[in-house]
């Protein structure tokens, strides 16, 4: 499916592993139906929720391959094909690209990191080698550096290159990329707390944590903001405000997993370096979970 900067919630899918740390394709198969049945508006493998950093190059591609297939162009999947290096973004950007990817989601160069001409030239030669429409991916708060507006606003103008998850979770920084870029580049929120803020400065939804556990929950809340129902919209935000920031309560995916798992929907464990929540972020997990209707 063409990639048309969609309004709406694009899940970032966790990655299911069985007891062994093998990936579980079984439930994520039944994971990405589940998404799709409730409304998703696309699917993101392989983001930060998707464990991808621990991850061998053949497992990546294997889900990849897996999702591209389950998804059938139903809605747009969009593979995570950044790196710290340019030359591995590239070929795997190719690569899923090949397997069928519609969109890819860039990450700024962490680590080693780059001066404001490097970043541009990690964005744009990669997108230079691709014709699928690719996503830039702001979350300072993983890579230790932001992507400066002014090389946003340059990449803006970049054929290849659509769009922004933002997730710094600083307004000010998002506002200031929807005063310089155009009409046709998506401003995502990559922070479910914040939908709404950024939608009610362009914004064209968000891709989304929260909606592995209320899929329908977060589609409706955007479809609400852009179809005119704002009231609705704020009152669901509102609603489940305090589930969105417990998702968060320990580096993430593990609450998300956690949260799943309690669910009943077969998440599996996290790999190392990630592992089993405390007791006590356990305890208030379920507590929200009970409290939104969820268990």
């Amino acid at each position: 499916m063409k990639f048309n900067n969609p309004t709406g919630s694009i899940v970032a899918m966790i990655t299911p592993f069985h007891e062994d740390g093998s990936v579980n394709f079984d439930v994520l198969t039944e994971l990405l139906e589940r998404q799709i049945a409730a409304g998703t508006d696309g699917i993101l493998t392989l983001g930060t929720t998707g464990e991808y950093p621990t991850m061998s190059h053949e497992e990546d591609a294997s889900v990849v391959a897996h999702t591209v297939k389950v998804v059938n162009g139903r809605v747009p999947v969009i593979v995570g094909s950044g790196s710290n290096c340019t030359a591995t973004q590239i070929e795997k950007s190719v690569e899923y690209q090949d397997m069928g990817a519609d969109a890819l989601l860039l990450i700024a160069p962490y680590y080693n990191k780059a001066n404001p001409q490097g970043m541009v030239r990690h964005f744009a030669d990669t997108a230079d080698r691709v014709k699928i429409p690719c996503l830039l991916y702001n979350v300072p708060g993983r890579t230790g550096c932001s992507i400066p507006v002014s090389v946003v606003e340059q990449l803006s103008r970049h054929p290849q290159i659509c769009g922004i998850k933002e997730a710094s979770g600083d307004m000010y920084y998002a506002m200031k990329i929807a005063r310089c870029v155009g009409p046709d580049f998506a401003l995502y929120s990559g922070n479910d707390d914040i939908t709404l803020p950024l939608m009610s400065i362009g914004g064209s939804g968000v891709i989304s944590v929260f909606a592995n556990v209320m899929p329908g929950m977060c589609h409706q809340i955007v479809a609400d903001y852009a179809g005119g129902n704002q009231a609705r919209a704020l009152e669901n935000q509102l609603k489940y405000l305090e589930l969105m920031n417990g998702l968060f309560m320990e580096v993430n995916p593990i609450p998300v997993k956690s949260a799943m798992n309690m669910m009943g929907l077969n998440a599996g464990p996290m790999r190392l370096p990630l592992c089993e929540m405390s007791g006590e972020h356990q305890k208030a997990l379920r507590a929200m979970l009970e409290e939104a209707g969820l268990l």
